[in-house]
């Protein structure tokens, strides 16, 4: 059961010796019958057959919702891994809010020259509407998500930041309730920290930013409808939180305050939870065909009488051409050196940056700009000859539309296959929540590829979950 290729491998420490996180967890799969591990996981498959927990995986022939993939193994981090991974996400964001913050303001870190202007002005992520407006609390990032790998026993790098409408805290929350199901015996011979409080942080978070004078805010969240991917997330977590989950025909803007549609007449509505994208916020602010948004939000917005969350403009911090400068950015704005450290990046808009990408496609990953979700990449050492000369095209086509990145060797974690228990590359996004403060709940979302030597972990493209363990001693 010990790694398969030169990656790190989180149980196994050198050949047969389990690292320390996992020894009690080696001694109780010793002393399990043959089989449990294929029982767990039919059990598991059914009980998020019957919660109906889906999502779709755009592209694929058959085109609709399935059951997301969920190993039964568990990932476990100890106490002094967490509280590094803690502390260098929670610094990453609150130095993302500082800088939107400062592009929509003063713009101190572009005079400086730490960021280039054009990056910023001239990007299509950036909202001119958002020039002047401070929120309420001076929070932007409301709900960030931070995407981990992990390549040596204390080497944590951060992949990307995801800041606009971060996705995947339902699986997290799922995970763990499907585990203790299953496995009480575990959580009885380990001491896991909870995440189960995650709702209702964030709905405290979300309270905390409320236009001032609502001394009892109304919050709801808005989703797309129940076509959107996420939707499964959108209802749970309105459900977990005890607010209304509305779509833009619910709501409507009058003298400027945003109101809910209800039965007893129109309500006041204080904070919105968007799982809408900017462009579809508000018809009149934005794209007029938006048949989603709300028209006069954004007015409404910019008087202060609504808040939304997160803030609008808040992609401009997790565009990939930004993610470079993160590290200047705790440095300029908190005083302090990065915790996590970046994945060194080539910027194919550069000369010299495109020329060695180029010629070195068959050795990298190449991302979009603005991508997410696995779409758009190339995986070179995965890549046939055709993908990666199809893939030159577009970089020659539009050199400013890419990154590059090196193929870094994820780390890999026992996971339950069909071959048996078998490494399997996999990355972390922690979930960041800011309010009157930024804390994050241990643990997070670890997706895990399921294909043999894949590094393609994203759930969308066929990736998986797991539940993960952060130890309290």
């Amino acid at each position: 059961m010990g790694a398969a290729s030169s990656a790190f491998d989180e149980m196994y420490r050198t050949g047969t010796k389990v690292r320390a996180p996992y020894q009690t967890y080696r001694s109780w799969l010793r002393k399990a019958p043959p089989d449990l591990l294929s029982r767990r996981h039919a059990q598991a498959d059914m009980l998020f057959r019957r919660i109906g927990i889906t999502f779709a995986v755009y592209g694929e022939a058959a085109g609709g919702e399935r059951l997301i993939p969920f190993d039964v193994i568990p990932r476990i981090l100890s106490r002094d891994e967490w509280k590094v991974l803690s502390k260098g996400v929670c610094q990453r964001i609150e130095a993302l809010n500082r800088f939107i913050h400062d592009v929509y303001h003063d713009q101190e870190i572009l005079r400086a020259g730490l960021v280039p202007r054009d990056l910023v002005l001239g990007n299509g992520l950036y909202r001119p509407e958002m020039q002047g407006f401070t929120p309420p609390g001076g929070v932007y990032v409301h709900i960030g998500g931070i995407d981990v790998v992990r390549t040596g026993e204390t080497a944590f790098h951060v992949l990307e930041d995801n800041l606009r409408t971060p996705s995947g805290v339902s699986y997290m929350l799922e995970d763990r309730e499907i585990m203790m199901r299953l496995f009480p015996d575990l959580f009885d011979a380990y001491t896991v920290a909870p995440v189960n409080h995650y709702p209702q942080t964030l709905l405290r978070n979300l309270r905390y930013v409320a236009p001032p004078g609502r001394d009892d805010p109304t919050v709801v969240l808005l989703t797309p409808g129940q076509f959107n991917s996420a939707y499964f997330e959108h209802a749970f977590l309105a459900d977990e939180m005890g607010i209304e989950l509305v779509q833009g025909q619910d709501l409507f803007v009058d003298d400027d305050s945003v109101f809910m549609r209800t039965i007893e007449g129109p309500r006041r509505v204080d904070v919105i939870y968007r799982r809408i994208d900017d462009d579809f916020l508000d018809p009149k602010a934005f794209r007029s065909d938006s048949l989603l948004g709300v028209p006069g939000l954004f007015q409404a917005y910019r008087k202060g009488r609504v808040t939304l969350a997160n803030a609008i403009g808040t992609g401009i911090a997790d565009d990939k051409a930004i993610y470079h400068h993160v590290p200047a950015m705790i440095r300029f704005y908190l005083s302090e050196e990065p915790v996590l450290a970046n994945v060194p990046t080539w910027f194919l808009k550069h000369d010299e940056d495109r020329a060695y990408v180029l010629d070195h496609l068959s050795e990298l990953v190449v991302k979009e700009v603005h991508g997410s979700g696995g779409y758009g990449m190339l995986i070179g050492p995965q890549a046939s000859r055709q993908e990666i000369s199809e893939y030159r095209e577009r970089i020659v086509a539009d050199p400013g539309n890419f990154i590059a990145q090196p193929t870094l060797a994820l780390s890999t974690c026992p996971t339950f296959v069909d071959q048996g228990i078998a490494p399997r590359h996999v990355d972390l996004r922690p979930f960041v929540l800011t309010g009157e403060t930024t804390s994050v709940v241990p643990g997070g979302l670890t997706r895990v590829a399921l294909r043999d030597g894949s590094l393609v972990v994203n759930s969308s493209q066929g990736g998986g979950t797991k539940d993960t363990w952060v130890l309290e001693r």
